[in-house]
């Protein structure tokens, strides 16, 4: 079993000259549904209400197979408006609740088999749910696989700082971070993106992985040395950007589920992946991504639409 713990929201994309369009989304809710769209058993943990984009959210992880161990509640589902340039890059502005309304008990119960657990974004950073996030994170260290995108929201989390406190704390109990390069930038405006990796592989993480968007990704681990690893982007039509992280990112957490790298004992194997297994990731991750950014909206891939990873 596979645990993303997170927002779930509905976007609402707007495009010049086009009738703003409703989907489901939020970074952490995506990567669950690409997981799922990928073949892997997965269990999403996040709040929607009962209203008409609770239904919508609710709608669209069951019918892409998602496990849902929480029903609505009575408030307000979250809401991104997003707005999308001539270049398909897409801003946002936000109407959020997140909470999580769960105990140590509830949630040892639901981490239970867990063998990867993927958090971040704003599920990640804003409180008063951030602090649930971080005990699953210390409850599921050690016992499974730990992901982490932190898909930093300047809009919503302004003080770099303290994102950065945060960031660091979740880093420390990872094995597996995903961040882009304007993450990174923002976060350290000081120190270059390979810098940061360094560092984060010293703090814990045992696999660092960077977008970069045009530049394509780049991702090293201890075995790989300073260097890293590096590929070009997939060549993709882009109708927008909305989901092309969270797609990269699924495909990331679905290639090292397929690859055997989940549970206790991956940890220190993840240490061990080497330049060719690191490429081939980060190309299986880059074509997942180069088929979102060609759909409107977070329209992540199913297994029949990429290469074999």
């Amino acid at each position: 079993m596979l645990t993303v713990i997170g927002e779930a929201l509905v976007d609402v994309v707007s495009k010049q000259g086009q009738e703003p369009r409703a989907h489901a989304g939020g970074s952490p809710m995506n990567v669950a549904v690409g997981l799922a769209r990928l073949g892997h058993e997965v269990q999403f943990l996040g709040r929607y209400g009962g209203d008409e984009h609770g239904t919508r959210v609710q709608a669209h992880l069951r019918d892409n197979g998602v496990r849902l161990p929480f029903e609505p509640d009575t408030r307000p589902t979250s809401v991104a408006e997003a707005v999308i340039d001539d270049d398909g890059a897409a801003t946002y502005d936000f109407r959020l609740d997140w909470s999580l309304e769960l105990d140590d008990d509830r949630l040892e119960r639901l981490l239970a088999g867990t063998e990867l657990l993927h958090v971040g974004s704003i599920g990640a950073m804003l409180e008063p749910g951030a602090s649930r996030v971080r005990r699953a994170v210390e409850l599921a260290h050690g016992r499974a696989v730990v992901s982490y995108d932190p898909n930093c929201r300047p809009s919503i989390i302004p003080d770099s700082s303290a994102a950065r406190a945060q960031a660091e704390e979740l880093v420390a109990l990872a094995d597996v971070v995903k961040a882009s390069d304007e993450d990174l930038l923002w976060l350290y405006p000081h120190r270059s993106v390979e810098e940061t990796a360094a560092a984060w592989l010293r703090a814990g993480a045992r696999l660092v992985v960077v977008t970069r968007g045009p530049m394509g990704p780049w991702a090293r681990t201890r075995a790989t040395g300073p260097r890293g690893v590096e590929v070009p982007a997939a060549r993709a039509e882009v109708v927008d950007t909305v989901g092309a992280g969270d797609s990269f990112m699924a495909a990331t957490l679905g290639w090292l589920a397929d690859h055997g790298y989940t549970g206790a004992t991956a940890r220190e194997r993840i240490d061990d992946l080497d330049a060719g297994q690191v490429e081939d990731l980060l190309r299986f991750a880059a074509a997942a991504a180069a088929v979102t950014v060609s759909r409107a909206g977070a329209d992540l891939p199913r297994r029949e639409d990429l290469p074999r990873g």
